[in-house]
């Protein structure tokens, strides 16, 4: 019996098994595992540009199976990056760990700000559980969604974000570094310094 929902969807990444993509529905936060492979026309090119964080609608189809993608449209070109083995980590992601440290927290956050004191971001920290859980690869499947923090960010600007999640060598903590404008001097300056490339794009309306 196939069965079809519509709404909105974050692109988490590759399934775990890398054999599909990963989205995180937005209406109650469930990770949802869809096809990447199998589609013509259209359809086929819009499945292959998609890429981590974007933002899009999408009607899914399951047919005795995983969903598979029966449209999508992509909203909002917000990435996401995730790294583990990160050191030398920026100042206010340190402040943040320790502060979250000291106070005994489970996850902690800060505002960032340019040098001309405009808010340009956010950083979290979030404590690891040794043994117990993976915060890191929880947020990576959906299990600990990130969509609040982004929500936050959106009231600042609904402009498409980029959103950075390390899991540093040298700290118990996962950090996760929201920049409020993708493609902008701070992210790039992030990608730099923790040797994370901008994944390859493709604009399917000027393609």
């Amino acid at each position: 019996m196939q069965t079809t929902t519509a709404g909105q969807h974050r692109v988490l990444g590759d399934a775990p098994d890398r054999d599909g993509f990963l989205l995180l529905d937005r209406a109650d936060h469930e990770p949802v595992r869809v096809a990447a492979d199998g589609y013509d026309g259209d359809l086929a090119d819009a499945v292959a540009a998609l890429r981590p964080g974007y933002l899009v609608d999408a009607t899914l189809v399951w047919d005795d199976g995983d969903a598979r993608f029966e449209s999508v449209d992509v909203q909002k070109r917000t990435l996401f990056t995730f790294a583990r083995g990160v050191s030398g980590l920026f100042e206010a992601a340190l402040e943040t760990m320790e502060e979250a440290h000291q106070e005994g927290l489970g996850v902690t956050g800060r505002p960032t700000f340019s040098t001309d004191n405009e808010p340009n971001g956010a950083v979290y920290a979030f404590a690891q559980q040794p043994g117990e859980r993976d915060v890191f690869d929880e947020i990576r499947t959906g299990a600990l969604p990130v969509e609040p923090l982004i929500d936050r960010l959106d009231e600042e600007d609904d402009d498409a974000h980029e959103v950075f999640v390390f899991d540093p060598i040298d700290h118990d903590f996962v950090v996760v570094y929201l920049v409020l404008h993708r493609d902008s001097v701070l992210a790039d300056t992030v990608r730099d310094t923790y040797d994370c490339p901008r994944p390859a794009e493709v604009d399917l309306e000027t393609s």
